[in-house]
């Protein structure tokens, strides 16, 4: 009924397929997740939940503008608000889902903000061979030419360059569950995922 959750990454781990091979593992907390909000065709045109994640802190000083927002749910103000679209029936404001919505060997797409680099050069962000090592080469790790000078006279949308690298949003597709534990409110997944330890991560059915 429902196609994804919010959680947050815990970190990764290993574990062992029925062949005894090493697998690479990453931990999500993921949920529970109150619907605050619900969207029906008469109203919004599409059917969608808006899902808060229930955390431990909540928002310290709430505007009222959010208070009354949450109001109608009966749930505290929450830090994170995702909507996810959904197949219809019944389900009220305040309901709860939980990491039980995913079974082992399912599919997901999780989607996360990646790490920040920084500013980077173009070696280090785009791969490139850079020149010589010798020292006379004044050429060691500059990107070189970046367009002709007589056409078209300037440079060239979308040029690699040096600049900020990471910080991006990104999703990682078709990940498999290995792992539910509900008591705890875990989601263990085949593979990595975007970002740093405690980052807030989508996960969506395939």
């Amino acid at each position: 009924m429902l196609a994804g959750l919010i959680g947050k990454k815990v970190g990764m781990t290993q574990g062992f397929d029925d062949q005894g091979n090493v697998i690479p593992l990453t931990i999500i907390k993921a949920g529970p997740c109150t619907v605050i909000q619900k969207k029906t065709k008469e109203k919004d045109g599409y059917l969608a939940l808006q899902l808060g994640l229930v955390e431990e802190k909540g928002v310290k000083h709430p505007t009222k503008s959010l208070q009354g927002h949450f109001t109608k749910s009966g749930s505290p103000v929450m830090k994170i608000l995702k909507e996810f679209r959904y197949q219809g029936g019944e389900v009220r404001e305040g309901d709860q889902f939980f990491v039980d919505i995913f079974k082992v060997g399912e599919k997901v797409h999780v989607t996360g903000t990646s790490k920040g680099k920084g500013f980077a050069g173009v070696v280090k962000r785009w791969h490139f061979k850079g020149g010589g090592a010798a020292h006379g080469s004044m050429f060691h790790r500059a990107p070189g030419s970046i367009g002709a000078s007589s056409f078209p006279s300037r440079v060239v949308r979308g040029q690699r360059m040096g600049g900020h690298m990471g910080h991006a949003r990104v999703t990682v597709r078709n990940l498999i569950v290995f792992q539910t534990d509900k008591e705890n409110n875990l989601l263990v997944v085949k593979g990595a995922v975007p970002g740093p330890n405690g980052e807030y991560v989508v996960i969506r059915k395939a």
